[in-house]
């Protein structure tokens, strides 16, 4: 009996683990295609569906038009350097994280929200707004 609860509270510890490394792993890999300006890789992560914000234009695109939309915005907004600077969870299946690009035109004020799809999280919504 007490092996049974040993083995469920380790269960109730490693999965938050689990969820969080993978997170972290899919906003390194996120923050390095935003960093890079590379559109196709961070579309890899959008969901069929994404909402797309970029200053005072928003809207919902199919991930194809998602992917042109950030590399039109990469290439008007070619990025020097960018960095996360806040993340959380948010409900339990969802996460989000704060970051700043800089780019040859400013800074963008960047905004990701993920939800989790299956066994991965994938981006919902992304914003760019001016700093």
């Amino acid at each position: 009996m007490k092996n049974h609860i040993n083995k469920n509270l380790l269960v109730f510890l490693l999965v938050p683990l689990l969820i969080m490394a993978t997170t972290a792993s899919n906003l390194d890999s996120i923050a390095q295609a935003i960093r890079t300006g590379n559109a196709k890789e961070l579309a890899s992560f959008f969901d069929t569906t994404i909402e797309i914000k970029i200053n005072d234009k928003e809207g919902a695109y199919s991930k194809a038009q998602a992917e042109q939309v950030v590399k039109d915005f990469f290439v008007k907004n070619p990025p020097k350097g960018f960095s996360f600077m806040h993340d959380g969870e948010s409900g339990g299946s969802a996460y989000y994280a704060i970051g700043s690009l800089t780019t040859a035109n400013g800074k963008f004020r960047t905004y990701v929200y993920l939800k989790k799809k299956g066994e991965s999280y994938l981006i919902q919504e992304l914003s760019f707004e001016n700093e």
